[in-house]
C-alpha cells in the first residue's frame, strides 16, 4: 500500500505556535508511568476479579501484565519512530491514512481518558465526604465538589507539564504509599501465621464464565483496566528530553513495578480476606485493612484512597488535552485546538475543551455504569489498531535510531488483543452499549468536522478579491 499523504497543515501554524516545553526526565517519567497504571483500579476491582476466580485473584493480573507488556513493545517502537504528542491516533494515521480510523482512534482513548477523570472527581467527592464526615448527599452536592475538583485539575494542567507532574508525582507517592500498606499488612500477616495463605492456590470458577479458562479470561478483561495507563506517556513525548532514548527502559521498568505491586497487593488480599467476602462493596482494600489491621485509622487509608482517585483523574486529563493538540497539530481536528499559550507553554484550548467536556459528563451524566470495562474494552480495541499499525510502519523509514520489537509481538499482542475484546469473554453486554454510544457520537463529530474542513476551501475561493 502506498504511503498516504499527510494533511494539510493549518498555514503558518506550526510555525507560529511556539514547542511545548521539554521538562520530563526519566525520573519524572516513570513516576508519570507509576501513578498513571495505578489508582482505582486495583483500589476497587480486587474484590471484583476474586469474584471471577476465587483466591487466584493474582492470575488475571498477571495475564493482564503480559498482554500489557506486549502491547507495550509495540508502543515504545512507534513513540522512538515518532516522538510527538497523539499516540495512537498518529500511529493510526500515518499507517493507513483514512481520516475516518484516526478520528475514532483518537475518540475512542480521549473519551476513556475524560469518562474516567470524570467518574474519577465523583469518586473524590465521595470519598471527601466519608473521610471528613461531610453531609454531601448523592446528588448536586456531590455534582459540585465533582466540578470544583476538575476545574482545579484544569488549573494546574494550564500552569504547566512541570506542576502537573509535580502534582503526579506527590500524588503516586500518596497511592503507592496505601498500597504498600496493604502489601506490609499482608506480609506482616503471613510471617505471623494470620490469614489462611492457602487460598492463593484456591480456583473457584465463576458459575457464569463457564469453566476455569473462561473465569480467567473474564477476571482479566476486570484486571485490565487496572493495568492500562502506560500509552498516556507517549502523548507527553514531545515533553520529555530525549524520548528515544530513555522511553524503552522507564516505560518498561514502569510496567514491571506495578506488575509486582498488583501481584503482592491481591496475594495480600487474598490471605486476609476470603474471596467471597472481598467481593462485596465498592471498598475491598478498606475490608484487607479492617482484617490485618484493626488498630490503624480506617479514616487515614479513605483519605489516600481519595488521593489515588485524585492522581487518576489528573493524569487523565493531561492525557486528554496532549491528544486533543497532537491531532490538531496533524491536521485532523480544527487548528484552533492547537493553539500553545505564549507564556505558560501549555495547548490551552485543547485543555478548556476537555475540562468542558469533563464538566458535562460530571453534571449530567455522573458515575458511568460498568466504567472500569467499557474504558479497557475501549483501549483493547484501539491496542489491537497500534499492534497493526507497527507491522504497517515497518515500511516507513526515519532518519533516526529507534527502538524496534520482535515481530512476533505486535502479531501476537493483536490477537490477544482483538480476543479480548469479543463477547466471548463474558463481558457485561452494557460495556458494549456504552462503547458503541460512544463511538457513534464520534461518528457525528467526525462527519461535522469533515463538513467544516471541506466548507473552509469553498468559502476561500468564493469571497471576492480585496
Amino acid at each position: 500500500m502506498a504511503s498516504a499523504p499527510a494533511p494539510a497543515k493549518p498555514a503558518g501554524s506550526p510555525l507560529a505556535e511556539p514547542s511545548l516545553h521539554r521538562v520530563m526526565g526519566p525520573w519524572l517519567l516513570l513516576l508519570f508511568i507509576v501513578g498513571d497504571i495505578l489508582g482505582t483500579g486495583i483500589y476497587a476491582l480486587t474484590g471484583q476479579v476474586a469474584k471471577q476466580v476465587g483466591g487466584v485473584v493474582w492470575l488475571p493480573f498477571v495475564v493482564a501484565f503480559v498482554v500489557a507488556l506486549i502491547t507495550a513493545f509495540s508502543y515504545l517502537e512507534l513513540v522512538t519512530k515518532y516522538p510527538r504528542a497523539a499516540g495512537a491516533a498518529l500511529y493510526a494515521h500515518k499507517a493507513f491514512g483514512v481520516h475516518f480510523i484516526t478520528f475514532i482512534i483518537a475518540f475512542a482513548v480521549m473519551c476513556s481518558g475524560i469518562t474516567s477523570a470524570s467518574t474519577a472527581s465523583r469518586a473524590f467527592a465521595a470519598n471527601l465526604a466519608g473521610a471528613f464526615d461531610l453531609d454531601l448527599g448523592r446528588g448536586l452536592g456531590i455534582t459540585a465538589v465533582g466540578l470544583l475538583f476538575m476545574a482545579a485539575v484544569a488549573a494546574v494542567n494550564f500552569r504547566g507539564v512541570g506542576e502537573s507532574v509535580k502534582a503526579n508525582v506527590v500524588l503516586t507517592c500518596v497511592e503507592l504509599t496505601g498500597l504498600l500498606i496493604i502489601i506490609c499488612i499482608g506480609m506482616w500477616a503471613i510471617g505471623t501465621g494470620q490469614g489462611d495463605v492457602s487460598r492463593v492456590t484456591q480456583f473457584k470458577a465463576s458459575p457464569e464464565s463457564g469453566g476455569a479458562f473462561w473465569s480467567v479470561i473474564a477476571g482479566t478483561t476486570l484486571a485490565f483496566f487496572a493495568m492500562v495507563g502506560f500509552e498516556d506517556s507517549v502523548n507527553m513525548a514531545e515533553e520529555c528530553k530525549e524520548p528515544s532514548n530513555i522511553f524503552p527502559k522507564v516505560l518498561l521498568a514502569g510496567l514491571f513495578i506495578t506488575g509486582i505491586i498488583y501481584v503482592l497487593v491481591s496475594v495480600s488480599a487474598i490471605t486476609l480476606v476470603s474471596p467471597e467476602k472481598l467481593g462485596e462493596g465498592e471498598t475491598p482494600l478498606l475490608q484487607v485493612v479492617q482484617a490485618g489491621a484493626p488498630g490503624f485509622p480506617v479514616e487515614l487509608f479513605g483519605f489516600i484512597t481519595m488521593f489515588a482517585v485524585a492522581n487518576s483523574a489528573l493524569i487523565n486529563m493531561l492525557m486528554a488535552s496532549r491528544l486533543v493538540y497532537g491531532m490538531s497539530r496533524e491536521g485532523v481536528l480544527p487548528p484552533v485546538l492547537g493553539k500553545v499559550h505564549a507564556a505558560r507553554r501549555t495547548p490551552y484550548v485543547a485543555i478548556g475543551f476537555t475540562t468542558l467536556l469533563a464538566f458535562g459528563l460530571i453534571a449530567f451524566v455522573g458515575e458511568v455504569p460498568a466504567l472500569g470495562g467499557t474504558t479497557a474494552l475501549l483501549l483493547l480495541a484501539v491496542f489491537t489498531v497500534v499492534n497493526i499499525s507497527v507491522l504497517v510502519l515497518r515500511k516507513d523509514k526515519v532518519a533516526h535510531r529507534h527502538f524496534r520489537t520482535p515481530t512476533v509481538l505486535p502479531v501476537l499482542g493483536a490477537v490477544c488483543c482483538a480476543f479480548l475484546v469479543g463477547p466471548w469473554t463474558g463481558r457485561a453486554s452494557i460495556q458494549y452499549t456504552i462503547a458503541a454510544i460512544l463511538l457513534a457520537i464520534g461518528v457525528v463529530l467526525w462527519g461535522v468536522t469533515l463538513l467544516v474542513q471541506r466548507a473552509a476551501p469553498s468559502k476561500a475561493a468564493s469571497a471576492p478579491a480585496g
